[in-house]
């Protein structure tokens, strides 16, 4: 199995602009195109250093989550501020996390990667917690090596 580890979270706040992702859900190449469409946007158009000039640290959250029985994706930054641009502030709950870290040549591949490492294989195979719903993100916490390193972070449950 993939290495993961279970981790105690304080509550924390993403702030996010988003989009919705009109794909179904089962198609997977329609909803990274969806993706990677929106992240060439919000890179090109400013929204994305908009949100970095607020935020609390270096990580940008790649963040879904289900909101009125739509699938969500947002780009996001830790903070308290509040942007006109913004469309969502994104509550993240106290408690435990799987959390699986890896690394990629792009920010898009990292996500891509750590999502299906923990959605396709980690939760699978788990036998004493679950993940019920609620915010997701894959964090892209720095670069080193010339490589894109970082964190996927799931809210979960005990079986």
């Amino acid at each position: 199995m993939t290495n993961y580890t279970l981790e105690e979270k304080e509550s924390f706040t993403v702030l996010g602009i988003g989009t919705e992702l009109k794909s179904d859900y089962t198609d997977y190449a329609g909803i990274n195109k969806e993706k990677s469409d929106f992240w060439s946007a919000v890179k090109q158009d400013g929204r994305l250093d908009m949100l970095k000039a607020v935020a609390t640290n270096d990580y940008i959250f790649v963040v879904n989550e289900a909101v009125n029985n739509k699938m969500m994706h947002y780009a996001g930054v830790m903070t308290e501020a509040s942007l006109p641009e913004a469309s969502r502030v994104i509550q993240f709950p106290k408690g435990e996390y799987l959390v699986v870290k890896g690394e990629a040549e792009t920010s898009e591949q990292l996500s891509n990667m750590l999502t299906g490492i923990a959605f396709g294989q980690v939760l699978p195979e788990a036998k004493n917690f679950a993940y019920v719903g609620g915010p997701n993100a894959s964090v892209e916490m720095g670069q080193r090596n010339g490589l894109v390193f970082g964190e996927m972070w799931i809210p979960v449950v005990s079986k």
